[in-house]
């Protein structure tokens, strides 16, 4: 789905997964796995505080997704990784077309590789869902509504296959679980570099939920300033800095009010540099600072979302083809940075906190170079990790 062309099977490979997976209905039904996801991953880290150990962030929150998404163990995360920073490699021949037969820099070859690897993972596990079809009577999940689609056609005289399948759940894995994680570990990162932050978003949720439990989905829309905390990470490090690639069947004019606008010829790969939108001087003041209070009222952005209807702020992209699991998204990205700032204090091994390494590997995904590492512990009332 996320590299279907723009056309009728792409209609319905969207449609289902908003209907069975993305949708705002969908996310409700996940709500209790997303829960007892949080609890396991707050347990885990509250063992690893008592045994005095530091926590790699992003390794627990991918397993933690990951586990969310279709029960994969963390084992398969290079699959993932490889794939988000291979397809964003520099390529020489997204630039120079005619080369693109040749594969100079052995890019194409190593997606092969990985696609090839993922594909097996993935026909296995078809394989075993079949196989216990009956466990699931009268409560089918995604997999299932998937395969009572097949054969059946839709208005558009469209139907769904075996492979469309296979995608769908290979977007789920990639998309579902890095770039939510990514977001979450440049979040953590800046509110260790900004104590200010951390505690004004800890006295909030100690407000809000109190010491006596965990952090649930329904206590977000009563933390505006995690929202905004949320907001300023994808504005300073958006997952996917480069959005997707595009591409133009046909020339056309994009028009831009006060400007000369853009003439787009037939046949061409378009980027949209989502990073440097967020860092605009033109658009946001003092755009290399982190500064999630510019969301608050009397911030500035205050009514800016980030669900594409603010060209400003487009993490997700916009338009037609904007990300089908921006709900999704943003509730593994508040969710789980809440739960994470909520039941722990955090300080960097060394107190160096100043000194966090804040360099960044590009690919399709723009995760940290150096991932973050912490020391934390439990700040809630014991019975809240029970």
């Amino acid at each position: 789905m996320v590299f279907a062309d723009y056309g009728a099977r792409w209609k319905l490979m969207r449609k289902l997964a908003s209907v069975h997976l993305l949708g705002a209905r969908a996310l409700a039904d996940w709500a209790c796995v997303r829960r007892d996801e949080a609890k396991r991953l707050v347990r885990g880290m509250a063992e690893a505080a008592a045994a005095g150990r530091e926590v790699v962030i992003p390794e627990v929150l991918v397993c933690a997704l990951a586990n969310i998404v279709g029960q994969i163990t963390v084992s398969k995360r290079d699959m993932i990784v490889s794939l988000l920073t291979g397809a964003g490699l520099f390529n020489i021949s997204d630039f120079v077309p005619a080369l693109a037969r040749l594969d100079l820099q052995g890019v194409q070859a190593k997606l092969r590789r990985i696609h090839n690897k993922f594909d097996e993972l993935i026909t296995k596990l078809l394989a075993e869902h079949a196989a216990t079809a009956g466990d699931r009577a009268g409560r089918p999940d995604f997999v299932d509504r998937l395969r009572a689609a097949i054969g059946v056609d839709d208005e558009d005289g469209e139907t769904i296959t075996e492979v469309n399948i296979k995608g769908l759940i290979f977007d789920m894995f990639t998309a579902g679980t890095d770039t939510s994680s990514i977001i979450v570990e440049w979040a953590m990162t800046e509110m260790l570099r900004n104590p200010s932050v951390m505690a004004r978003a800890q006295e909030e949720m100690d407000r809000v939920v109190g010491r006596g439990r965990l952090l649930q989905e329904s206590d977000i829309p009563n933390l505006p300033y995690l929202q905004a905390v949320c907001k300023e990470a994808m504005r300073l490090h958006p997952s996917t800095p480069l959005s997707l690639p595009h591409f133009s069947f046909d020339e056309c004019d994009v028009d831009i009010p006060g400007a000369d606008g853009y003439r787009v010829p037939a046949n061409t790969r378009l980027l949209i540099n989502i990073y440097a939108i967020g860092r605009d001087p033109s658009a946001w003041e003092e755009p290399e600072r982190f500064m999630p209070e510019r969301f608050m009222p009397g911030g500035g952005a205050e009514r800016v979302d980030p669900l594409g209807n603010y060209f400003e702020l487009i993490p997700f992209g916009a338009g037609r083809r904007i990300c089908a699991g921006k709900l999704a998204g943003m509730v593994f990205v508040q969710y789980f940075l809440g739960t994470l700032v909520h039941a722990f204090e955090w300080r960097v091994p060394g107190g160096g906190e100043e000194k966090i390494d804040m360099s960044e590997t590009f690919g399709l995904a723009l995760p940290k170079a150096v991932p973050l590492r912490a020391l934390v512990t439990p700040r809630l009332e014991p019975a809240a990790y029970a």
